[in-house]
């Protein structure tokens, strides 16, 4: 009986490392291929492609499997860090994480292995893929602390019935004490953060090699001028850290006390940063959004009415309405107000554990409302 052929994308990360060996004690045959999608500064201190490759051919000898990296750089430039630079230029903060799944792991990624031969292919994503009725569902990890279908709502059938997730049924923690059984050179390797493969680094100081920006005043809902932004592309709805104008006493507190300061509002237009004092702000608080470029995975949109969504990552599921649904558009409206609901972000939408898909949010109630001068 021949075998099933699967490439995993290795990362040279604990996650892929230990995904190609359960891979392989699955019986199927495995081919490892790791990925340089960064050249821009690839030797620097924050986006070591060397020393990732390192690992991942090191772990692709103790598990037993052949490697072969591959260049989409170009892709990746033309594709996801293109868009990226549009959103933010435009005001707006997107998701890197989710453009690279839908361009380039489950794209050119997934393209490139089909010419292999390959019948799947798998990534160490915490996710699982279900069939029903010849329809391919995305679902939740059982890890839920891990689960990242978030991250992979904008997949289609095509590629769901095309790939595997050997992580999705496995905890985290099983995971690390699986790659000290095994011996993996990389057990105790700190999982990725930062832009999809570019890495942490001074995010401002990134931004500003590629965009082009304008001071501008920071006000209050009141008008009052506050301090002076450095660029609006620079900042986030929600943001604390890094607004700079600290110590100005709240008006809100009778003793005198001073709120930390928020990024309420970016009026584009008159390139002006609105922010707030007080983690809970009106001006912070959202109870409908708008999304556009939507993507539903059953290939169809799902039939108005209750739903949970989430409208950011690290987010407990929030009951919601689906309201109104056109070819690429759609409305969600919350029973419970969501904080800082950010245009260029993904709103997620689930039924129980099956991740329905979702669009990128164009705006809320709350920044709708604040189109007028306050």
């Amino acid at each position: 009986m021949t075998r099933k052929k699967v490439v995993i994308g290795m990362s040279g990360g604990v996650d892929s490392s230990v995904s190609a060996w359960l891979l392989k004690e699955q019986g199927y045959e495995v081919i490892g291929l790791f990925m340089k999608n960064w050249e821009d500064d690839d030797d620097s201190e924050y986006c070591s492609t060397r020393a990732d490759w390192i690992d991942a051919v090191s772990v692709a000898d103790v598990v037993g499997v052949d490697i072969e990296a591959i260049n989409f750089a170009t892709e990746y430039k033309d594709r996801v860090f293109a868009e990226f630079l549009r959103e933010y230029q435009a005001g707006r903060t997107p998701n890197p994480d989710v453009l690279c799944n839908a361009e380039i792991k489950f794209k050119a990624f997934l393209d490139h292995a089909m010419q292999l031969g390959a019948d799947y292919i798998a990534t160490g994503h915490y996710a699982r893929v279900r069939e029903r009725n010849g329809r391919f569902q995305l679902l939740k990890a059982l890890d839920a602390s891990k689960d990242q279908s978030y991250f992979l709502h904008r997949l289609n059938q095509a590629q769901l019935a095309n790939t595997l997730f050997p992580l999705g049924e496995t905890q985290k923690t099983e995971v690390r004490q699986l790659a000290e059984k095994i011996g993996l050179p990389n057990a105790k390797k700190k999982d990725s953060t930062g832009i999809c493969f570019i890495g942490e680094r001074p995010f401002r100081e990134f931004l500003n090699r590629y965009l082009s920006y304008q001071r501008g005043p920071m006000k209050t809902p009141e008008g009052d001028i506050v301090g002076e932004h450095v660029g609006l592309s620079f900042y986030t709805l929600g943001q604390r850290k890094g607004i700079g104008i600290g110590g100005i006493k709240s008006r809100q507190n009778p003793d005198g006390s001073s709120d930390a300061w928020y990024v309420a509002h970016k009026d584009i237009a008159n390139n002006t940063l609105y922010v707030v004092q007080g983690h809970d702000h009106p001006w912070l608080l959202s109870a409908r959004l708008e999304a556009r470029q939507s993507n539903w995975i059953a290939g169809a949109a799902p039939e108005p009415g209750g739903y949970c969504a989430k409208t950011r990552y690290r987010q407990a599921d929030m009951a919601c309405v689906l309201g109104s649904i056109s070819d690429d558009a759609f409305s969600l409206e919350f029973s419970q107000a969501q904080w800082a609901v950010t245009p260029g972000q993904s709103a997620v939408l689930y039924d129980g554990d099956v991740c329905l898909g979702g669009g990128i949010i164009e705006c809320s109630d709350s920044a709708a409302g604040l189109q007028r001068e306050p």
